[in-house]
């Protein structure tokens, strides 16, 4: 149905709370890459009116640290743009704090906890190899 696919990687070792908030603002990166991904709003039997949420599936994978970094090589190396979230991003506060922790850091020495990326399906099952499903 689906020509792209939609996967999150998460480092393997996170506390639930840090995976659920990495995935949320990962998610949000996905969607401003790719607005058209959204779809209309929801209503509920009695006309309460919901946000619209996206019209494509999304798979949560994990893996270790070393294996993260090469799924990020191979993003980057296939010139994909991903959403990524670097472990000094959870003591910040705000947009400007965590996009300038972020930019003290190059490929081979950030601690990601999490990266999300959209692309041709069989790319993105290329990247991702070796990572598994999120428990």
């Amino acid at each position: 149905m689906f020509d792209t696919k939609i996967a999150f990687v998460l480092r393997d070792d996170l506390a639930p709370w840090q995976a659920l908030n990495v995935t949320a603002f990962l998610t949000s990166g996905i969607v401003a890459q790719a607005p058209e991904i959204i779809g209309q709003a929801y209503r509920d039997a009695a006309g309460n009116v919901y946000n619209p949420l996206t019209i494509q599936p999304m798979v949560i994978l994990s893996a270790d640290q070393d294996l993260l970094r090469t799924i990020h090589r191979r993003a980057l190396e296939r010139q994909v743009i991903c959403s990524a979230y670097v472990e000094e991003m959870f003591a910040t506060g705000h947009d400007a704090a965590n996009r300038e922790v972020f930019a003290k850091f190059a490929p081979e020495d950030a601690k990601l906890v999490g990266l999300a990326l959209r692309t041709d399906k069989k790319i993105v099952d290329k990247i991702t190899k070796g990572a598994r499903m999120h428990p």
